[in-house]
């Protein structure tokens, strides 16, 4: 299960970025699993996410 550790993200959107059909930028800045799909691109966006926000 994809999260997002919402007292560790700080909302800069790499995430959403590198994998949009999983995650999206919600009206609190912060990053949300919008989709629990086992994708390549949830890996990169584990990797480039600045402060470890992102967990599988």
């Amino acid at each position: 299960m994809i999260k997002v550790d919402k007292g560790k993200c700080i909302g800069c959107g790499l995430c959403a970025n590198i994998c949009d059909e999983v995650f999206e930028m919600g009206d609190d800045g912060k990053s949300h699993v919008k989709a629990q799909k086992n994708l390549p691109c949830v890996k990169e966006a584990i990797s480039s996410c600045p402060v470890g926000a992102i967990s599988k």
